[in-house]
Order: structure tokens, then C-alpha cells, then sequence
């Protein structure tokens, strides 16, 4: 049996001014994980910097500037064709313009108590479940 590859994706737990986190809902139009809510992101192109792929796929998901602070966690995920590796980095939001994609369908800014409420994709409810203590920020924090 063939083992399936490694690919990197990073998501971006970003906040606002106020301690919320952005979520992004998929497309209905989307191949996976349809009208459900995640943290901006992806993968990562070859020999591209995580830090950079994530800056790049948060501009395309939502033209949103960010600054990338720091590593918060990291969890794994099987597809049909990849083992992906998630890392999650904690980011700031210089603004709230969001303007999205047709990759996703709806945003919404959330506390990290609500997190564990919303219809999270499959990738996203482990780190959420193992890292979710970390997630509170205060108010104007930065």
C-alpha cells in the first residue's frame, strides 16, 4: 500500500481590535467542507515560507492585511490524497474590510468561547478541542 505524502497548509486564528476571532464560511459551491466555518488559510506552495503562504492565502480569501505573530499549535488531518499538516498562527488584523472570495460565502467575528458553537470544518474542531485554551486575547491586545 502507497503512503499518502505530507502537505503543509497554515491557518491564520486572527483577531481583531475588539479579542474576535475571523471565521470565514465555505462556498455551497465548494468540493469540501460546504456552508461550514474555518480560520482563513491553506496550503502552502512549494519552497514557499509558511509564514508568507499564509499572508498570500488570507489576501486571497478575504484581501485582508494581517501581521503574522506567532505559532499556536499544530494538528494533522488525512485526505484522500494528502496528510495534511496544519499549523495554526496567531495573527492581527490591521482592519476589518473583509472582502471575500467566491471561495467563501459569509465571515463573521467571533469570541473564543463561541468557537466551540459554530459548524467548524473537520481540520479545524481537533485544534480547536486541544488548543482552544489559548485562544482568549484581550481587548486591544497586540
Amino acid at each position: 500500500m502507497d503512503r499518502l505524502p505530507f502537505g503543509l497548509g497554515v491557518r491564520g486564528v486572527i483577531y481583531d481590535n475588539e479579542g474576535r476571532i475571523l471565521l470565514l464560511k465555505r462556498s455551497e459551491s465548494s468540493k469540501h467542507f460546504k456552508g461550514e466555518w474555518e480560520f482563513p488559510g491553506g496550503k502552502a506552495d512549494e519552497g514557499e515560507a509558511f509564514d508568507q503562504a499564509l499572508l498570500r492565502e488570507v489576501q486571497e480569501e478575504a484581501q485582508l492585511d494581517v501581521s503574522v505573530e506567532r505559532l499556536l499549535g499544530a494538528t494533522q488531518y488525512d485526505m484522500s490524497h494528502v496528510k495534511a499538516v496544519l499549523l495554526f498562527m496567531e495573527c492581527t488584523a490591521k482592519d476589518n474590510n473583509i472582502r471575500l472570495s467566491e471561495e467563501h460565502q459569509d465571515h463573521t467575528w467571533v469570541s473564543p468561547a463561541e468557537l466551540s458553537t459554530m459548524k467548524l470544518t473537520d481540520q479545524m474542531v481537533p485544534f480547536v478541542e486541544t488548543f482552544g485554551h489559548l485562544l482568549g486575547r484581550e481587548a486591544g491586545q497586540e
